[in-house]
């Protein structure tokens, strides 16, 4: 199976490490483990000459295994490309503030839209889910503060939301917007009742219809996919996926079943291959490969190829790592963020949902991606959410959206019994499923 990996040479006022903050990494020859004395292993930095100590070799080492599938191994293979100017989010609001994890925040945040108008909606209704956190109807409390928030920024904004709407979807973009303000009064009515239970189905309404009008200001494909990619199969928008897993071993449930966004606006290529393979039924049939509590990973096929075997030229087809950064136009491919010198940029799809679904690689390939996947299921010490050594190494292109919590009941050995598009096929564009039919 291709690797999840990554390596531990990155800055460490970037990430939260466990090693002592006084040293500083080489970004062309990264910290190895070494044994030349077997009677006191060590973890050196050959650059600085400093040595570590066994325990911290460990930890590397430990964090390293628990991300590899198949044989083990560290990725060292940093040779920078000239470093390029770190470039900053647009949306302060994605590293102010406690990370967001949740799914569909994230993906409202992550349309190419630039209309601080619905923005100034959307925060406060977004927040809710922060106020919820505290006990009992106090709560509400908040929750009414917040409701206020986006009711005004909704009426002083609503001419400026109106003209950011695309011409095509305009009409479908206030029918959204008249729903919203009913809707919000709706929210404050129920506030007003003290019903604390019913604060957070409309809330998720709410914002159901605030992504709808985001959506809505989208006109079009905002960039140029680069010209060797631009004939491989490309999603140019969302999709909506439903996988259905066959459980074995469990006395309680036969089936889950999970829906996926996939957001091809900021990983058209990545999101594009994977719909393909979708409409070929390539991963019907396929189990659970990896569940570790940490990824669930599947899309190893039978035999020796670790990847799709394209009928056409009979070999593997690989994509390239594609990763979108805030404040860029369009996505950086075939290169890690932190080849490129990007400690401090923010990806548009950061590893900070549970269920954040990615590509598997070669660990020494950036371009090695194929077939595999892999859901993320939690945060380690070296993972945190807005701080995430995956982010920039790994092509994100989805989040589960619905029953993602039960990706964690998954086992090796369960069975996918399919994938369907439901939403979203009309946004690929060169599929060869077509063309193998």
């Amino acid at each position: 199976m291709a690797a999840i990996i990554f390596s531990p040479n990155i800055p460490t006022n970037h990430i939260r490490f466990p090693f002592p903050q006084n040293h500083s990494w080489s970004r062309r020859l990264g910290p190895r483990c070494s044994l030349q004395n077997p009677q006191q292993p060590l973890l050196h930095n050959r650059t600085k000459g400093r040595s570590f100590s066994l325990k911290e070799c460990a930890i590397s080492v430990a964090l390293a295994v628990g991300l590899i599938t198949g044989v083990p191994a560290l990725d060292f293979s940093a040779n920078a490309n000239a470093a390029a100017s770190p470039v900053f989010p647009d949306l302060s609001v994605l590293i102010s503030g406690p990370p967001i994890k949740d799914p569909g925040a994230l993906l409202r945040y992550a349309l190419p839209i630039d209309n601080k108008a619905i923005r100034e909606v959307q925060k406060p209704l977004e927040d809710i889910t922060d106020s919820l956190k505290v006990a009992g109807v106090k709560a509400l409390d908040s929750v009414e503060r917040n409701v206020r928030q986006a009711s005004r920024a909704l009426k002083q904004g609503k001419t400026l939301i109106i003209s950011g709407l695309a011409e095509s979807k305009k009409d479908h973009g206030v029918e959204l917007l008249d729903k919203l303000e009913a809707g919000m009064d709706d929210l404050q009515q129920i506030v007003e009742d003290r019903n604390r239970d019913a604060v957070a189905p409309k809330q998720k309404e709410l914002l159901q219809y605030v992504g709808g009008v985001e959506e809505d200001m989208v006109d079009g494909f905002p960039y140029e996919v680069p010209e060797e990619y631009r004939s491989m199969p490309l999603l140019k928008g969302r999709a909506t996926v439903e996988m259905k897993v066959k459980v074995k071993d469990n006395p309680n449930i036969d089936q889950f079943v999970f829906r996926i966004v996939l957001d091809g606006y900021n990983a058209p290529v990545t999101a594009g291959n994977f719909v393909d393979l979708v409409e070929r039924h390539f991963y019907d049939g396929i189990e659970i490969q990896r569940a570790d509590g940490f990824v669930v990973q599947t899309g190893d096929p039978e035999g020796p190829a670790e990847g799709f075997i394209d009928p056409s030229t009979e070999k593997t087809r690989t994509i390239p790592l594609e990763i979108m950064v805030e404040g860029e136009k369009a996505p950086f491919y075939g290169a890690t963020l932190e080849e490129l010198g990007l400690y401090k940029a923010q990806t548009k799809l950061p590893f900070n949902a549970f269920g954040t679904m990615a590509m598997a690689r070669d660990e020494f390939e950036n371009n090695s991606a194929s077939s595999q996947v892999f859901w993320l299921l939690k945060e380690s010490e070296l993972t945190p959410s807005n701080a995430n050594i995956l982010d920039g190494r790994y092509a994100v292109f989805g989040y589960v959206t619905e029953n993602e919590d039960y990706l964690a009941d998954l086992k090796v050995g369960d069975v996918i019994e399919s994938i369907q598009v439901v939403a979203g096929l009309d946004n690929l564009v060169n599929p060869s499923y077509k063309i193998a039919g």
